[in-house]
């Protein structure tokens, strides 16, 4: 994925500068001219190039003589997914993400990038990984390596792809290691906010801490999941269903190996010969409204069970949806063992 800055051009600059930058972008070639503030002041493309030399202007003249005023673009404070879907669905490939004063912020691509799905993303990662010792002795669980990436790499990449990029990481045990790790990357456009526990929070405890989410959704997982969800029809699915909450559930299918009787007062009503059952299993992953973590107790341990238990003993809506894809949670030493064979066949990003 390009650095978003990439696409960024003063409104001082010359064509020639422009036209250098519009060649480095190659097949992702536009340009948004902004101001000393980084206001967004319009965008070039070569097509403006080209029209603005048949008109007889110089490769020495400013860049705002060849510009398109007032390009698409997305409020970042204002924009639903089905916004984002429309704009897609029109062939728009590069869009600049601005703040409330008009300044870029971001850049979305859609080459790199499935979607921008207007959702904060609160990662788990405060786990000690006992169950992967002596792995985990001296190594955070979510930085331990997946082929040639850490753990928590692997999820934050995928949920980027997706264009979220207001990231708040929970993290106690070796967490200076993960705050390292993130320190020395360049995040290109992402914000993330470190929420440290002073004591185990379980596993939705530590969203009482966060006071600066930016959309009224907020996506919840593991950091030690794998997975090639599609986090935008999961998304599309809570938004349908008028949820509360939805729950990435995994289909786990037992087989009977004898008929299986049903009775009533004794007396045998039907069978099945060895009957196959489906249930669902919590795959560590949920949406929510924003709203319901205020309802969380504050700095107390508290899993997203309890949540799940609040919601339906008072009415709210809570969702499955199930994930037809792959996933795999990494918790013992086989499964640690499994994805590192796994990963030579995933395309996670």
């Amino acid at each position: 994925m390009r650095n978003y800055n990439e696409h960024l051009i003063s409104e001082k600059a010359t064509l020639k500068r422009a036209l250098a930058l519009l060649n480095q972008l190659a097949a992702d070639a536009i340009l948004f001219v902004v101001n000393e503030d980084n206001k967004l002041i319009g965008s070039l493309t070569d097509g403006d190039v080209r029209r603005g030399l048949l008109k007889g202007r110089s490769v020495e003249d400013n860049v705002l003589d060849y510009i398109q005023p007032s390009p698409k673009s997305v409020r970042k404070s204002n924009y639903s997914l089905q916004d984002i879907i429309a704009l897609r669905d029109k062939n728009f490939k590069i869009l600049p993400v601005l703040d409330e004063a008009g300044c870029v912020m971001n850049v979305i691509n859609f080459r790199f990038q499935r979607s921008y799905l207007p959702l904060d993303a609160l990662v788990m990662a405060g786990g000690k990984g006992t169950r992967l010792r002596p792995l985990t002795n001296t190594v955070p669980k979510p930085l331990l390596k997946v082929g040639e990436k850490a753990i928590i790499d692997h999820n934050i990449d995928r949920l980027r792809s997706f264009g979220i990029d207001d990231f708040h990481i929970s993290v106690r045990y070796l967490g200076e290691q993960i705050e390292d790790h993130y320190r020395q990357k360049d995040l290109n456009g992402v914000k993330m906010n470190f929420v440290w526990e002073q004591d185990p929070l379980g596993t939705l405890g530590a969203a009482s801490l966060i006071k600066d989410f930016h959309h009224d959704y907020v996506l919840i997982t593991n950091s030690d999941i794998l997975t090639t969800m599609d986090y935008e029809a999961f998304f599309l699915d809570f938004l349908d269903k008028e949820a509360d909450m939805a729950v990435a559930t995994i289909p786990y299918q037992v087989d009977i190996p004898y008929a299986v009787m049903e009775t009533s007062n004794n007396h045998v009503v039907s069978f099945k010969e060895k009957p196959t059952f489906t249930y669902y299993s919590n795959g560590g992953i949920y949406i929510v409204k924003r709203t319901l973590l205020d309802q969380i107790p504050k700095n107390s341990f508290y899993n997203a069970t309890d949540l799940m238990e609040h919601l339906i003993a008072g009415g709210g809506k809570l969702v499955s949806y199930t994930i037809r894809q792959y996933w795999l949670d990494i918790g013992k030493s086989e499964d640690f063992e499994k994805a590192q064979m796994d990963i030579k066949h995933l395309d996670l990003i």
